[in-house]
């Protein structure tokens, strides 16, 4: 493993110490440039492959990746490559930075969440430290939670001056409600030491909540325990409470939450609730709330919300419809995961969008849909689509899918299907679909791939036929 990833970072270092330091003629330089992509290409696939088979060795992978990164940076410094390349690649950089930043502002904020559940307010600081440090969209919440965990500290100037941060720099924060709560208290507490019964009285209202839940009596209860100062583990039993009601009257205060009434953090959690709990009334407000709203993350958890309440109709109109790329295809997605085969395919034939038919493809890939998947992969138009088809097969393993790439092999005459075949039947231990391929293949360059796969499986089917062709 170690020696793997030695290679691959020595052939991306290499990458760089090759730009010449001369001048070069246009041709030379693109044909440079090719080359390095080539390999680049070719190193960043090799550290996928090390990040997937050996986790523990995940770190120097990553820093393989990066170098690519690099590489790639160097060149359009140097001036190769087109101008429209080079802005494609920056576009694509920052919108790859953009993510993994916000997975570690949503990483950081849960951590916090969970340290607040626990009562370890220490940690909670620390990890909302990190998310207001990002400036990111979470920001403000992360003000105000670690103003809660300061109070919960005794910690009360502490408290106080972070309160005034978030006042002063998120005056439109829908946290400020539950702030200026927190202000009052705080400052009522202020001179006081840390009141060791505070833990056993949340304990205390969080089993009185859980009796009162089939109670119309505890709605405007539940209500001032929304507007108030808890953790958020007893808010969130509050709305727990409210799901599990049959009241109208609760229903309409969940709805309302889940229209915004509330901090962004319940309002997920109520829309949550709502999927699981509620019924054909509830889905119809979630869909209301769908479309007048503009917030991407509350959009994508009303379609989870839609796949838990097992509402096809309106993923469907969402995957068809919606203007938003990474919406439709988080439709998509759930779509795969309830198994709507059949819609899948609908919306799969009637898309022009070669990114929408991918994520349909996946969608079949997570719905386990063998047929439609073998539909495509032996008589889709687009090679690109055909081939990830194919990759699907490979991962899923099965005896049948392991028939179905034979047949592909002997038919596409496209290489990279082929060597995707090859890698499928790999993944899925199928030594003797390889042994049959490479005993009718006559390309050189494709038997030794087939064989290259056959040596680093450990079955008798393809010891055996290597060793047949060391008696040749």
């Amino acid at each position: 493993m170690k020696t793997q990833t030695l290679k691959i970072t020595m052939t991306l270092t290499a990458l760089l110490a090759a730009v010449p330091a001369g001048a070069q003629s246009p041709d030379q330089a693109a044909q440079a440039a090719k080359e390095r992509a080539a390999a680049a290409a070719d190193a960043a696939a090799q550290a996928q492959t090390i990040y997937a088979d050996h986790y523990p060795e995940i770190a120097a992978a990553q820093r393989s990746a990066e170098m690519v990164y690099a590489a790639r940076a160097y060149s359009a410094d140097q001036g190769f490559g087109s101008a429209a390349q080079r802005a494609s690649d920056d576009a694509a950089r920052e919108k790859e930075r953009a993510s993994r930043d916000r997975e570690r502002e949503g990483s950081y904020y849960e951590q916090g969440q969970s340290a607040l559940d626990a009562g370890r307010w220490d940690r909670a600081v620390a990890s909302f430290d990190r998310v207001i440090d990002m400036k990111s969209a979470k920001t403000d919440a992360a003000l105000y939670w670690k103003a809660y965990a300061q109070n919960k500290q005794g910690q009360r100037t502490e408290s106080l001056a972070t309160i005034d941060m978030l006042s002063k720099d998120y005056p439109k924060s829908r946290y400020l409600g539950d702030a200026k709560a927190l202000e009052v208290e705080v400052k009522q507490n202020s001179g006081q030491g840390v009141d060791p019964k505070s833990e056993s009285d949340e304990e205390l209202k969080l089993l009185a909540l859980s009796s009162l839940q089939n109670s119309e009596e505890a709605i405007p209860i539940v209500q001032k325990v929304l507007q108030g100062t808890g953790s958020p583990r007893l808010k969130a039993r509050a709305l727990f409470v409210l799901a599990q009601s049959n009241s109208p009257k609760a229903r309409d205060v969940l709805v309302n939450v889940a229209k915004g009434g509330s901090n962004p953090d319940l309002q997920m959690k109520a829309v949550q609730y709502l999927g699981i709990h509620g019924g054909p009334e509830s889905r119809a407000a979630l869909a209301d709330i769908y479309a007048s709203s503009s917030d991407v993350d509350l959009k994508k958890r009303i379609l989870s919300a839609f796949m838990v309440g097992g509402d096809k109709d309106r993923l469907l109109k969402a995957a068809q419809s919606e203007q938003n790329a990474e919406l439709r295809a988080t439709a998509v997605q759930q779509l795969g995961v309830m198994n709507a085969n059949e819609e899948l395919w609908s919306l799969y034939q009637k898309e022009s969008t070669i990114e929408v038919k991918k994520q349909v493809i996946r969608a079949m890939f997570v719905g386990g849909n063998v047929t439609r998947l073998t539909e495509i992969a032996k008589t889709d138009s687009s090679p690109e689509l055909r081939l990830l088809a194919v990759r699907n097969l490979g991962v899923m393993g099965s005896k049948r899918t392991g028939d179905t790439l034979v047949e592909i092999y002997a038919t596409d005459k496209d290489p990279e299907v082929k060597k995707a075949v090859i890698n499928g039947l790999f993944v899925g231990g199928n030594a003797e679909g390889l042994v049959a391929l490479a005993r009718k293949e006559q390309d050189p360059a494709m038997k030794k791939e087939i064989v290259s796969r056959l040596s680093n499986m450990r079955t008798k089917v393809a010891t055996d036929y290597l060793i047949e062709l060391l008696n040749k």
